[in-house]
């Protein structure tokens, strides 16, 4: 066991700055946004252990049939329609990934692999929480996480969000301390921004909580609606992209967006954002790598 150590308060964690007050971040030729798409394949566990803070399921007695069925038919059939968009618009793709999928799911993890998609650690299950774990209990969850990527992949982590973002006081500086380059957990942006931790580097990677079909599935927010917003939201940035780089992030599940009368909206929404001129797709990581490397030119 670790000594503790202290944490660093969250008006400490991301120092204020003003993006029309910053030197202007370029992307790759002149890329007026960094576009990553990051499908979540998740597992939620059937019987889940009462965890914490809130229930993984809303309706009990478990099992919530209802609930596993439909997020079961994603793994099942919806990531495979998804896998058919992106391979057809030639994406590279950064899983939002519960590591135990790469385990209990061999085919997906073999498609995935073979497509050789990015991994973002998203926990080891998606009903597995990590609010009030303590310090010591969160850095073993994590390195679990590493040890199930490194065992598939050859490699460790380099990106990591929180399980249905329950993330802790303590979760950037475990993070990073374990070695990963960025962090999802942080909705504050349009563009990558560094992250105060104990030890070590870390980059918070802007991740859409609004371009996000959960929410918009929570809403009521049906596919076409959605996609709209994704126009719109690529519009304004794609335009203020001309002067400071943005990164735009679509945020899907293969249970709402890979179901039959959504996925083509989502093929619509995402052909007229590659039919521009000045996108530039990307994985998380490769996003990350640039923006440090400028950073560290500007440095004196």
């Amino acid at each position: 066991m670790m000594a503790p150590q202290l944490s660093i308060a969250g008006h400490e964690r991301i120092s204020y700055s003003a993006l029309p007050e910053r030197k202007p971040l370029h992307w790759p030729n002149g890329a007026r946004v960094a576009l990553w798409v990051a499908p979540n394949i998740e597992h939620y566990e059937y019987l889940p252990e009462q965890v914490r803070v809130r229930n993984p399921w809303p309706r009990v007695p478990h099992p919530d049939i209802l609930g596993y069925g439909l997020r079961d038919y994603g793994n099942r059939v919806g990531v495979w329609r998804l896998m058919e968009l992106f391979d057809a618009l030639d994406l590279p793709i950064t899983v939002s990934l519960s590591m135990s999928v790469l385990d209990m799911y061999p085919d997906l993890a073999e498609a995935m692999m073979k497509r050789q998609w990015e991994f973002m650690s998203h926990g080891l299950y998606n009903t597995r929480y990590h609010w009030n774990m303590s310090e010591d209990e969160e850095r073993e969850a994590i390195e679990v996480c590493h040890e199930i990527h490194k065992r598939h992949t050859g490699q460790r982590l380099k990106g990591w969000f929180s399980p249905a973002a329950s993330n802790t006081l303590h979760t950037p500086d475990l993070v990073a301390e374990s070695g990963m380059q960025y962090l999802c957990d942080l909705y504050h942006d349009d563009q990558p921004t560094p992250v105060h931790v104990r030890q070590g580097e870390l980059t918070s990677l802007p991740y859409s909580m609004e371009i996000n079909d959960s929410i918009a599935w929570r809403r009521g927010q049906e596919a076409d609606a959605f996609a709209q917003k994704m126009i719109d939201e690529f519009e304004v940035l794609y335009a203020e992209g001309a002067v400071h780089g943005r990164v735009m992030n679509v945020a899907v599940h293969p249970f709402i967006m890979g179901q039959p009368h959504r996925i083509g909206a989502l093929a619509k929404a995402l052909e007229y954002i590659r039919s521009h001129e000045g996108v530039w797709c990307a994985t998380g990581s490769q996003i990350v790598d640039w923006y440090r490397q400028q950073q560290s030119k500007d440095m004196p």
